[in-house]
């Protein structure tokens, strides 16, 4: 199944969806340990970074420092798509709410500030019911 590319159509439908927990990025010098469950691995020059349950980085004494909510949004997102992030990551910065993004093949997911969870939630709602609104209207 085609992920959907029409900009306005990925955000009136985007879904941001909470999962629980919190989740934390650490940075390894070498690999990453066996038993470990990364929710994101990227390989970078400096070594491995990987986002975890806080409750496993803690568990195998990993040091973090940023602690973040992640939220899915669940429509099926083209990875050609245009747009997308810069329109979720403007809107989240309007409201001064920190974003890193993460696509997967069928998803976006946003890790934001534990802190701004429900806020990065319900900010990202209203700019689905926007785009929502809009659909009847002619594009500009």
């Amino acid at each position: 199944m085609a992920g959907e590319s029409d900009l306005r159509k990925l955000l009136s439908g985007m879904r941001p969806e909470l999962n629980p927990g919190r989740y934390v990025y650490c940075t390894l010098s070498a690999r990453v340990p066996v038993g470990l469950q990364p929710i994101v691995t990227v390989a970078e020059p400096e070594g491995p970074t990987v986002v975890v349950a806080q409750e496993e980085a803690d568990a195998l004494g990993l040091p973090y420092e940023y602690v973040a909510a992640w939220i899915t949004l669940r429509i099926h997102s083209a990875l050609e798509a245009v747009g997308l992030t810069a329109a979720v990551a403007t809107r989240l910065a309007e409201e001064n709410i920190s974003c890193n993004v993460v696509a997967g093949f069928h998803h976006d997911h946003l890790f934001v500030a534990a802190a701004d969870a429900e806020r990065a939630v319900a900010t990202l709602e209203r700019l689905a019911a926007s785009q929502s609104r809009d659909e009847g209207a002619p594009a500009r």
